[in-house]
This record gives structure tokens, sequence and C-alpha cells, in this order.
């Protein structure tokens, strides 16, 4: 189907790419569906009608396992190049906005500035807590540039 077209809750990387930032507590236009969701939840999101990934990360907190939250992000990026991809939390803020500023720094975005970027990008108030500000910066290391 391709990418996503410019419009709520879209973000688009300085690589181009693009991908949907959104909170599960909306609905969403069915035109509009992915063609993968990648859902940050304390447990397991209901089925989709769509292919999805599950990274389990309680409310205001970080994931439960780093290593699966970064090989997750970068197979949502790998793909958002040629696919719609939507990532997702229940509110779309604090863990949404976490993951985005993961997939900024695969983008090209210095971590030093990707929480940063995603706020001035998506949503200013993305990452709500210092835990997921500074899990930003660390597990940039992790990260293949």
């Amino acid at each position: 189907m391709g990418a996503w077209q410019p419009g709520p809750g879209i973000i688009e990387f300085p690589d181009g790419r693009r991908v949907r930032g959104r909170g599960l507590s909306k609905p969403i236009d069915s035109s509009q569906e992915p063609e993968l969701g990648v859902y940050l939840l304390g447990q397991r999101p209901s089925e989709a009608n769509w292919p999805t990934l599950w990274i389990p990360w309680r409310d205001f907190g970080l994931p439960k396992s780093t290593e699966q939250a970064i090989e997750l992000l970068q197979e949502a990026h790998r793909r958002a190049a040629t696919q719609r991809v939507e990532i997702a939390c229940n509110g779309g803020t604090g863990r949404t906005g976490t993951a985005l500023s993961i997939m900024a720094i695969l983008s090209g975005v210095p971590a030093e500035d990707a929480v940063k970027w995603v706020r001035e990008h998506y949503r200013k108030r993305a990452v709500e807590t210092l835990w997921q500000k500074r899990w930003v910066r660390t597990s940039a290391a992790a990260l293949p540039l």
C-alpha cells in the first residue's frame, strides 16, 4: 500500500520515512489502517486487522526488555521505508514519543537531539518522564548507525 500521506499523527523523519504515532484510546479512520502496528503496552494488545508487534511496556515506565524494544523498533524503521507503520500506546505521548525518538536516531537525528526533535515534529509533551528521556540516550549506544 505504501507510505502515509501527511496528516494528524504522521511524523516524517529526516530520511523520508513516515510513521504514524497515536493513542489507542482514539478511533482511527478505517481507510487509514496501518500495514504494521507496533504497540507499547503493559499487556498484549487486542487483535487487529493488520500485522502487529508488541513491546511490553508499562505506562510511564520503560520497556520490559531494552534489547527486544530496540530490535522491534529497528524492524519498524526498516519496514517504514515501504509500508505504513504506526507506533502506539494508550495515550500516544510518553511511550510513543520515546519509541519515535529511537526511530528518529535511526533516521539520522543525533541521539542528544532526538527527544527535542520528536517534541517539535510530533507532540510537545512527547517522552513524559526523565527515565524515558535517559533511556533514549542510553539505548542509542546499541543502535547501528
